[in-house]
């Protein structure tokens, strides 16, 4: 008895062969996104990421050598400050490179903004 079980609508059934997408044959392994509860969005940009933390207080970090040197010693990170909370939030520069760690992060210190879905 193989396939996986299903629950919808209040009855449990078994599907002997999901598809692809339901079973996720590439390994097991889900891809995590990050989602805007309020708007239902997910996060798909920095730019889209950077308006939702500066509505929520967050402000972009400029550490001081690269602020200093009119910003031609960028730091490898993006990061978020919240002066009310000191909290501070790191990013690859890259948007290809925000993973799971990252969204997690991001919920911790937003609880009822984002949470991190699978996809």
């Amino acid at each position: 008895m193989s396939g996986v079980w299903v629950f919808r609508n209040g009855v449990v059934k078994l599907v002997e062969n999901p598809p692809a997408a339901a079973s996720n044959a590439a390994g097991g392994i889900r891809r995590k996104a990050l989602l805007h509860t309020p708007s239902g969005e997910v996060v798909a940009s920095y730019a889209s990421l950077e308006r939702k933390l500066a509505a929520l207080g967050w402000e972009r970090y400029y550490s001081g050598a690269a602020a200093a040197a009119g910003g031609a010693m960028a730091a490898p990170m993006l990061q978020f400050h919240k002066r009310s909370s000191g909290d501070l939030i790191s990013l690859p520069k890259d948007f290809a490179q925000f993973g799971s760690v990252h969204m997690y992060d991001i919920v911790v210190k937003n609880r009822d903004a984002f949470r991190v879905i699978d996809v």
